[in-house]
């Protein structure tokens, strides 16, 4: 149902988005072209897992990331306009978090994600910490990234 209203809305409004993953490793690209007539709002998903790739294709400053860390509201904000600048997208969409088992620490439990949006004219991010298992943490990372990509939709 929610992937079919943010399909809807994007076709309606002739809007198009592109996504940059970290932790879920591709799986809101997934979702949001599992729908037919995708190409119509899509533009581009990249998996950009290491710092360097964060760097490179989405121009995220490397003081940036040495001073927040990759998992950090920074770097989503970052990484959410990068790829809507790359893309030349009306929205640029951004997760960068910690699924697990491993990769956590006091200050940033498994679990950790941040979520950003970026239109140009307007930004939000959202925190969470997720419990569960790695594939549950992603599951429920993609399904918060697209209650943003909606609301932002809805405005």
């Amino acid at each position: 149902m929610l992937l079919k209203e943010i399909t809807n809305l994007l076709k309606s409004q002739k809007r198009t988005v592109a996504v940059a993953e970290s932790c879920t490793g591709g799986l809101v690209s997934k979702l949001l072209t599992d729908l037919p007539g995708s190409s119509r709002y899509f533009i581009l998903g990249l998996i950009t897992y290491s710092n360097q790739a964060k760097a490179k294709l989405l121009s995220i400053p490397s003081s940036t990331l040495s001073r927040y860390g990759a998992v950090s509201k920074q770097v989503a904000e970052n990484m959410a306009r990068g790829v809507r600048k790359l893309a030349r997208a009306d929205y640029g969409l951004a997760i960068t978090g910690i699924a697990g088992p491993a990769g956590g620490s006091k200050e940033k439990p498994v679990g950790t994600v941040y979520i950003a949006i970026d239109c140009g004219c307007c930004r939000s991010w959202k925190k969470f910490q997720f419990k569960g298992a790695r594939n549950s943490i992603r599951k429920k990372s993609a399904e918060e990234a697209l209650k943003l990509l909606k609301q932002c939709l809805k405005k």
